[in-house]
């Protein structure tokens, strides 16, 4: 499954040791990240950019 943190959050990935990238990473289809999913930590779909203005 691919993951990407939610807006202003920073997510630690514990199979890796480092943090989440903004762009996302495919992640094991695992209990914590689906946990993570549920608590809204980490979304499915990349994040909406928003310019200057909006």
């Amino acid at each position: 499954m691919y993951v990407y943190p939610a807006p202003g959050l920073v997510i630690r990935d514990p199979d890796l040791h480092d943090l989440l990238p903004a762009a996302g990473r495919e992640v094991p289809d695992t209990d914590y990240w689906h946990r993570r999913v549920r608590d809204e930590d980490v979304v499915l779909e990349p994040p909406a950019l928003t310019g200057p203005g909006e």
